[in-house]
């Protein structure tokens, strides 16, 4: 007994010896990996000259992959077809690139791998490692550097190529449309650009931002920027380039009509319309009448007609004022007729400074105002005016508006007829004001406008307009019921004058009209006004006198701007 006592202790003490060994060797984990993947050799060596391989190899100290590849990995100049380069799907040692058609001749080549090159384990990158070798007896030694901007947007898109090509005699400026360039590059996520290993010459410095990844403009779905001048290499390597890319607005086409409805085609275009019109070549009734009116959204004309007519096909000739003209036969046949459905824009909450409106999906042809009535939150009656717009086929009420009311619209059967005989049904619009203390107010002022006109846009954070002011002299600006929030400022200089931004055109050689953003976001509080100074041509404007005066102090505080009399937030 005493000695399977013994055993049992000895047993009993062995286990908690093993315990507390595993309590005391425990395994945490460790730190996190956060070194990147070290460049080890490569074979052949970096920097080769006369080089005739078929295949590189990278070689790393630990496992690596390619991330983003495709987006990541830049080649100049550009090869076609484009080398083999893994692992794509697993890790490696080594990163392979095999080529697959022959090298130019006496050619410096630069593989920028961006970040794709990672660490199998945390993703960590090896940031923008290069391999450069030369087909020749040297390496070509010029760069070049500079930075991209977005003509029209405060931030540009990210992934921009820019692009040389060489001026020789073959050299026209429709290259970019058929060739690849002869060096390249990508601003991957920022805007600025690096353009190595570049021989001596004269080229055409140019931005895409390239859809298709083909490394050609295609200026449905591109935009293109480009530096006016030709550049000379060596002595433009000390120059900086600085341009902006643009979306071109296309040449005016007139695409194939489809119908819809039993009255109405659509007449999708593209480019400007430039006072297009629609004539009906086809022999149709005496009566025939017609309306047409633009879609809010899309490309496209609305052509309504009546009466209805039987044909196999209708031929329709197309024109504008710059002397475009173009025949189009359209299929014809006899379909549902449309119903009328009327809508608004103003959904619960009407501005103090803006017009309650609505618009038809048909052309909308007479308003019977004693069937409509407008009640204020006591079911008062309102007086109002009606104006119908057949241009944009939309009906305004115009009547004086109070603050913190509530407004009642009644349209009875019959108070609004179409173009094609339809009448509404019963109808109601509800909404509401809010009180004037519930906007704020920018009061601004452009300091170093050179020259008049100049457009002055306050957007939202997409970027979409939501105040424009034309300024042709030398004032102040009021930008008043706004809803609180963030707001960015941008000027438009106007250069040829004709209220709106002009866009580039590469062939012509035309840069787009300058845009200036004012550097800091607005951000406006209810009841409270801004005082904002722009000073134009300065990348960084400080705002000048822009001061908050809070209620129940004597002195200006730093956030910007005066309360109004009335309710405190």
């Amino acid at each position: 007994m005493g000695k399977k006592l013994n055993i049992l202790w000895r047993v009993l003490g062995l286990l908690l010896l093993v315990i507390g060994c595993a309590k005391r060797g425990s395994i945490t984990g460790g730190p996190k990996d956060e070194t990147p993947p070290v460049f080890l050799k490569a074979t052949p060596p970096n920097f080769s000259t006369n080089f005739d391989k078929k295949e590189i190899r990278l070689y790393f100290d630990e496992y690596v992959k390619l991330k983003d590849a495709q987006k990541q990995i830049i080649i100049s100049p550009p090869m076609d077809p484009a080398p083999e380069i893994t692992p794509l799907g697993t890790a490696s040692k080594y990163v392979k690139i095999k080529f697959i058609d022959t090298l130019l001749e006496n050619t410096t080549y630069s593989i920028n791998f961006g970040e794709s090159i990672v660490d199998n384990n945390e993703g960590n990158p090896n940031s923008f490692f290069r391999y450069v070798f030369s087909t020749g007896d040297f390496l070509d030694s010029l760069s070049i550097k500079g930075t991209i901007s977005d003509a029209i947007k405060k931030k540009p898109d990210s992934y921009i190529t820019v692009a040389m090509y060489e001026v020789d005699e073959e050299y026209t400026d429709s290259i970019v449309y058929n060739k690849v360039p002869r060096y390249i590059t990508n601003t991957l996520d920022s805007i600025g650009f690096n353009l190595y290993n570049l021989k001596e010459g004269t080229y055409k410095l140019v931005a895409l931002k390239d859809a298709a990844n083909n490394y050609l403009y295609e200026p449905k779905q591109d935009k293109i920027g480009f530096y006016e001048e030709y550049i000379t290499l060596p002595e433009d390597t000390a120059k900086f380039f600085d341009f902006s890319i643009f979306k071109e607005q296309l040449d005016f086409k007139a695409i194939l009509p489809k119908q819809v409805s039993k009255n109405e085609f659509l007449f999708p275009y593209e480019g400007e319309k430039d006072s297009m019109a629609i004539k009906l070549l086809s022999d149709v009734p005496e009566d025939y009448v017609t309306r047409v009116f633009p879609d809010k959204e899309k490309d496209t004309l609305h052509y309504w007609f009546k009466p209805f007519f039987e044909a196999d096909s209708l031929i329709f000739e197309i024109t504008n004022s710059k002397n475009y003209r173009d025949t189009l036969v359209a299929r014809f046949k006899d379909q549902y007729k449309d119903s009328l459905t009327i809508t608004s824009e103003i959904k619960s909450t009407l501005p103090l400074n803006d017009t309650f409106s609505f618009s038809g999906n048909t052309p909308l042809d007479s308003i019977n105002k004693s069937l409509i009535s407008l009640t204020d939150k006591d079911t008062l009656d309102v007086p109002f005016a009606i104006a119908l717009d057949s241009i944009k086929n939309r009906v305004q009420f115009n009547f004086e508006k109070t603050e913190s009311n509530v407004y009642n619209i009644t349209m009875l059967p019959e108070a609004v007829k179409d173009f094609i005989g339809n009448v509404n049904d019963t109808l109601t619009f509800n909404f509401r004001t809010k009180e004037l203390t519930d906007y704020g107010t920018i009061f601004l002022t452009l300091q170093n406008v050179e020259t008049y006109p100049v457009l002055v846009q306050l957007t939202d954070n997409q970027g979409e307009v939501v105040l424009e002011k034309i300024m042709s002299t030398e004032q102040s600006l009021i930008f008043d019921h706004l809803n609180p929030g963030d707001y960015n400022l941008r000027v438009i200089f106007d250069t040829n004058k004709n209220g709106k931004w002009d866009t580039g055109n590469f062939l012509k050689r035309l840069q787009p009209e300058k845009i200036s953003y004012y550097p800091k976001v607005i951000s406006v509080r209810a009841n409270w006004d801004l005082k904002e100074t722009f000073i134009l041509g300065q990348k960084d404007s400080i705002p000048i006198g822009k001061q908050m005066l809070q209620k129940g102090q004597g002195k200006e505080s730093e956030k910007g701007g005066r309360p109004r009399r009335g309710r405190q937030e």
